[in-house]
């Protein structure tokens, strides 16, 4: 029997624009328009609050298999619904890694029975991330998960050669080949971006040409075969420019910038708090002010939240042997409306383009990021862009808590998501 319970959302501000009424009926949306009936439905009062639509992730680790103690499939995708996200794209380097089409299936099956958001997984460009041999990108892009990312993130593509194989092997299928752009050589014991406080703190330094030559070395070679290439996590002033040249040739370029890379600094590495050690690193204010300037005018095409959960001993102790990386799934609508919408960069068309129809054209995600109209699939994310509230990890629905905004006021606060017309979070709690 099909389900086709009716919710009207009663005075939505769309995309932040004039207060509509929007009925979802059944997986779809029914109708757009004013003074709408719920015909015995639930009705929300959605006064002043903005629809968007649901968010979408290109760059998750849900650290299924093989590292449970710090994410779930399932408690990362509920993390993901409090955050507005209706699909996320969970990253390869779990154990084993999603270099085959059995371990890239049992990722999407997960996904499937945990219900709170779509689970798109990310396959390995390498076996065993390796960075030796192609992994098996036919197998998994045929397998029922239909991989078309794929990534070794956490680890570089660094040979040149490998990087040339992937990009043409994906072209048969148009899939994308999504780099964590580290020369390794130039980074080897880094800790921080290399810089003044790197210097004055005597912290090994990672520098931005670690990040800058890998793009400018893989946006020739995607031109060169005529090839799809993602820049992951990009953070610096540099390598906004030479994507920049690269989309300006019409080469088939796109990039991710993460909330973190938007707002902190390496300032905050003063305190020795590793929950400020993340790859790559927090950059300088200028590069944080390149970022934001980049995502509003559409250099960057998307923010990605890199969740990355770890259990509290590998974030608890000192810097040096600390894990790197921050979750933020919970935080993310959050940190760009605080550093993109309340500082006029951006408005909630440009956030929803951003983070919802960008990320699911570039990951070719059918039925996310799709316009809030009549007979669209009912993917929604209702903001109280009002609300101030201050970040306690305590109520996280992550497993992991190694957040950076711990103590921090941040504004907005997702009140209902909504996947394919199923309420995953009502009021701000999961449904």
């Amino acid at each position: 029997m099909s389900d086709t319970h009716k919710t009207l959302l009663r005075g939505a501000k769309v995309l932040g624009g004039e207060p509509r009424d929007v009925l979802i009926e059944g997986e779809r949306i029914a109708a757009v328009g004013t003074g709408l009936d719920a015909d015995g439905g639930t009705v929300i009062d959605a006064a002043g609050q903005i629809l968007l639509p649901g968010l979408v992730d290109l760059h998750t680790h849900l650290r299924e298999p093989g590292r449970e103690d710090s994410e779930t499939v399932l408690t990362g995708t509920r993390a993901a619904a409090i955050g507005g996200f209706t699909a996320v794209h969970a990253m390869a380097n779990t154990f084993p890694v999603a270099d085959t089409a059995g371990v890239v299936e049992q990722v999407w099956r997960l996904g499937k029975e945990s219900g709170y958001c779509d689970v798109q997984p990310i396959g390995a460009v390498t076996v065993g991330l390796d960075g030796k041999k192609l992994a098996e990108l036919g197998a998994m892009h045929d397998s029922a998960a239909g991989v078309r990312v794929f990534s070794d993130d956490g680890k570089c593509v660094d040979d040149a050669v490998i990087m040339r194989r992937a990009l043409e092997y994906v072209k048969a299928f148009d899939g994308v080949i999504a780099q964590h752009a580290q020369e390794p050589r130039l980074t080897e014991g880094a800790q921080m971006n290399e810089g003044v406080v790197s210097a004055e703190l005597g912290l090994g330094g990672w520098p931005a040409v670690a990040e800058e030559s890998i793009i400018a070395r893989d946006v020739l070679l995607a031109a060169h075969v005529g090839s799809r290439v993602h820049i992951c996590h990009l953070s610096t002033a540099g390598s906004v420019e030479i994507v920049r040249w690269a989309k300006s040739k019409g080469w088939n370029v796109t990039a991710e910038v993460t909330p973190h890379h938007l707002l902190l600094t390496d300032e905050l590495v003063r305190s020795y708090d590793p929950v400020y050690k993340v790859n790559p690193p927090l950059r300088t204010e200028a590069d944080v002010m390149a970022l934001r300037e980049a995502l509003a005018d559409g250099t960057i095409d998307c923010v990605a939240t890199d969740h990355a959960p770890h259990p509290h001993e590998d974030k608890d102790c000192e810097w040096g042997a600390a894990a790197m990386g921050m979750v933020g799934l919970e935080t993310a609508l959050s940190v760009v409306q605080h550093t993109m919408v309340d500082t006029g960069l951006l408005d909630w068309t440009g956030v929803a383009d951003r983070m919802s129809t960008r990320p699911s054209a570039i990951g070719r995600l059918t039925g996310h990021g799709r316009p809030i109209a009549a007979g669209e699939p009912a993917n929604l994310t209702l903001l109280d862009s009002a609300y101030r509230g201050v970040v306690n990890p305590a109520g996280f629905a992550s497993r992991s808590r190694n957040t950076p905004y711990e103590g921090r006021e941040l504004p907005g606060r997702v009140t209902y998501t909504f996947l394919r017309g199923r309420a995953t979070v009502v009021d701000g709690k999961l449904a």
